[in-house]
């Protein structure tokens, strides 16, 4: 395979191929991509995977969690060629021989609010949709749309019709199935939803 992770060490850079379609990361000996010396990584922190079309990494509920480029990866997100991925006080850069750089492909200036105004209604439907990844559990994912629509009363037409305003309002007009998940990144990378906010609704339970 042409894809690898260039890992930052203490004794200089050390290229870990890629070499099957779920590439583990953590602490454990057991995980390809091992980070023993690393005491904020947990046991089990992360999975790289091969979808054909391109690679993502997912968060596995870890403690310090995994960020891209200086943002965190809630749920699972696109790796392109040159991402800085961090995993607890490790770097690494994303290489793939065979995809173009992001300078290479060009940068599209997209004008989106970073903090667009939103309903009070939309606010519940995002709450709704994140809860879920302030979850230990390891795979979690946000809230599908007919958990969404049980938990604000609400018919699975109107959830969609929501979240269709809301992918506007982040600039997310690509038609992907990953557009739930890549909504609750921007969500909480924009500070419209804090952490803390998703654990204690998290804590509390859906309201009943």
């Amino acid at each position: 395979m042409s894809a690898y992770l260039e890992l930052r060490r203490a004794a200089g850079m050390e290229a870990m191929l890629l070499d099957s379609d779920r590439v583990t990361i953590g602490a454990d000996g057991s995980n390809r991509v091992c980070l023993a010396d690393d005491g904020t990584v947990s046991r089990l922190h992360a999975v790289v995977e091969n979808y054909g079309s391109g690679w993502a990494v997912r968060d596995l509920g870890s403690r310090n969690g995994t960020y891209i480029n200086g943002r965190r990866v809630l749920g699972e997100q696109a790796l392109h060629p040159g991402d800085e991925l961090r995993i607890g006080h490790t770097r690494m850069i994303f290489r793939d021989r065979r995809a173009p750089s992001r300078a290479a492909r060009g940068t599209q200036i997209l004008t989106v609010d970073p903090r667009p105004e939103l309903t009070r209604r939309e606010r519940d439907v995002l709450h709704a949709l994140c809860r879920p990844l302030a979850s230990s559990e390891p795979f979690s994912q946000p809230a599908s749309i007919r958990a969404i629509a049980k938990e604000l009363v609400v018919t699975d037409a109107a959830v969609k019709q929501h979240l269709l305003r809301l992918y506007d309002k982040f600039g997310l007009d690509d038609r992907s199935e990953n557009r739930r998940i890549r909504l609750a990144n921007e969500v909480v990378s924009r500070g419209m939803l804090t952490l803390s906010e998703l654990n204690q609704s998290h804590a509390d339970g859906p309201a009943g």
